[in-house]
């Protein structure tokens, strides 16, 4: 089993949760494998994009794989799995979905026009700690992965807060509400999970079987 780990928007690899979950894969010698999403080019990120340079880390045809993906990570491992036979497991914390129906309205429809318009927008990211632009393409990219299509009934652990101020998690449990192959945790805590680390790392443990 080969075991990759999708860091969020506007993040890196070397994220909170990305390190901490590395390093208890590392204490269990089982590599992880956690790609830079950003790719040296922030402006130009789409799922798209997200999804074939992830497809580009699997080791060969054969090995099955275990995405973890945190929030847009958690919402591009989902359609990766639905795309992808050779994703077998996908372990999702606070995962986007219906992330621009939550995050445009946020912006407000000027800002959202304005962004249209100009085709670069100024968003802060938490990885270089500085405002980058980013692309309107995001946006028009984003809106063809809609949930109603992520029906292959891929073995889907999902932990989400139930006080996230990002990602409400209704969303979790909507999307788990008609599909019986997928297994929602509520954590007592907001969209950075930062304070049930060992809560989640024990059940990743237990659904993944590791040692």
């Amino acid at each position: 089993m080969q075991y990759i780990y999708l860091h969020g928007f506007a993040s890196s690899p070397n994220s909170v949760k990305g390190r901490d979950i590395s390093d208890r894969f590392a204490q269990i010698q089982t590599k992880l494998k956690i790609p830079d999403l950003n790719a040296g080019d922030f402006s130009q990120l789409t799922i798209t994009r997200q999804i074939t340079q992830v497809t580009a880390e699997f080791s060969n045809n054969s090995t099955p794989v275990t995405l973890i993906g945190s929030s847009l990570g958690g919402l591009t491992a989902a359609h990766l799995g639905q795309q992808d036979l050779q994703v077998q497991k996908l372990v999702l914390l606070a995962p986007a979905f219906g992330f621009l129906s939550y995050w445009l309205p946020k912006l407000g429809d000027e800002e959202v026009q304005r962004w249209q318009e100009e085709k670069y927008i100024m968003v802060y990211h938490y990885g270089k700690k500085q405002k980058l632009p980013l692309s309107y393409d995001f946006v028009t990219d984003a809106a063809q992965y809609q949930e109603e299509f992520l029906q292959r009934p891929i073995s889907t652990l999902i932990l989400h807060g139930k006080k996230d101020e990002v990602i409400p998690i209704e969303a979790s449990r909507n999307f788990g509400y008609s599909r019986p192959w997928v297994e929602l945790v509520e954590l007592d805590s907001d969209h950075g999970l930062g304070n049930v680390m060992e809560e989640i790392w024990q059940a990743i443990r237990l659904f993944c079987q590791l040692p």
